[in-house]
Formats: C-alpha cells, structure tokens, sequence
C-alpha cells in the first residue's frame, strides 16, 4: 500500500509583540485565511531548510529558526488529506524585496486577539499560536539530521 504523507512546516516568527502571518486564499470557501508562514518539505530537503525557505517564498522574510514549537497531526475531512506539520519558532533576520509566492494574497504581523478573531485555514494555526504561547520552544536539538 502507498501512502504519499503530506509533510508540512510551518515557522512562528514573533517579533514586536507581533507574529508573521499570510494570508492566502482557501479555494473551496471561496474565502481569505490566514496560516503561519508554511508548506511542504521538498524531496531530499531538510525540515530546517524547508522552513527557512516556505518562509521566504510566502513573506520575503529571512528568519533564524530558534527552536520547534511541536508536531502535529491533522486530518482535512474536507480534502480526504492528512497533514503531518513540525511548527518551528524563529526571528526575523531582514525582509527582502522579492515577489511572493503567487498563493500569498497579502502578509500581515498581528497581534494574538487579531490572530483570533481570523478565518484560520486550518485548527492548527491557533494551536500552533498556543502552544508557543503557552511553553514556548523546545531545543532545535530536538530535530536531528544525521550526516
């Protein structure tokens, strides 16, 4: 039986009492959401690298990835898809000029009340938020890339 698992990151980056959000838009509502910098890991790619590089492509943000917030599981009944996430926390480095992925509608640095009273594209946004909130990151140490 084959399985294509659908792994994602996802970066918090807080800066100023801030974070960094994109908005993009969900194609069967129809409707503006919001997500955490993120997307799939590419074949042969690092989980480190991926999110230093969705948080490029989707903000023009360089960021410097200070610890994992966690790993999470969700299953998209809507898209029959399930999502395997590793949220990693980082700070901003410098925002560039470059275009944004073609998907990003805008990005936005709100604060937690205007984070929650957003259409998330999915639960694991807030809990993500939480979660950094609520204990903050664990040693990137805990990720490991055998050499």
């Amino acid at each position: 039986m084959s399985w294509p698992p659908h792994l994602t990151v996802a970066t918090v980056v807080h800066h100023d009492n801030r974070f960094l959000l994109v908005e993009e838009r969900d194609q069967q509502l129809n409707a503006p959401v919001i997500n955490q910098p993120a997307g799939h890991v590419e074949p042969g790619e690092t989980l480190f690298a991926a999110a230093l590089r969705e948080t490029l492509e989707e903000t023009g943000n360089e960021v410097e990835l200070t610890g994992v917030v966690g790993v999470y599981y969700y299953y998209s009944p809507r898209e029959d898809v399930t999502y395997h996430r590793l949220a990693f926390a980082a700070r901003l480095v410098t925002a560039t000029n470059r275009p944004l992925d073609p998907d990003i509608l805008a990005v936005h640095w709100l604060t937690p009340e205007e984070i929650g009273s957003r259409r998330h594209r999915s639960p694991l946004v807030q809990q993500t938020f939480d979660d950094y909130r609520a204990r903050g990151p664990l040693p990137l140490s805990f990720v490991r890339h055998p050499e």
